[in-house]
């Protein structure tokens, strides 16, 4: 299952929600993406988010924020957070942030999905 928005998109495997983010991660992309991911996480279907940056060079305050709502969000589930495809300016906020004290890092998705 697979569904598409312009700057995103989504695949469910087994539990694990992936969101493909195809852009710079702003304020504006955000919006659209957490109430996307919220309707999926809220259907019942999903306990895992894995996000994937392969695609992302720039990630702004409000991406840091999304992770960590979402992050919650799956806690209270069981679930775990995980993040795939992570360059270089990523990675730095993700380590100044602390984003890494809780949640997971992995190379793929595919790795992640059979890790969490």
């Amino acid at each position: 299952m697979i569904k598409e928005m312009e700057h995103v998109h989504y695949e469910l495997q087994g539990q694990c929600l992936i969101i493909y983010v195809t852009e710079e991660l702003d304020h504006h992309v955000v919006k659209e993406l957490r109430v996307r991911s919220d309707k999926l996480i809220q259907a019942g279907n999903v306990k895992h988010i894995i996000f994937d940056f392969s695609a992302v060079d720039f990630m702004d305050s409000s991406g840091i924020g999304l992770i960590m709502g979402r992050y919650k969000k799956v806690m209270f589930l069981g679930g775990k957070t995980a993040v795939t495809g992570v360059g270089k300016g990523v990675d730095r906020i993700f380590k100044l942030s602390g984003l890494y004290q809780i949640i997971e890092r992995y190379e793929t998705p595919k790795e992640a999905v059979e890790n969490l």
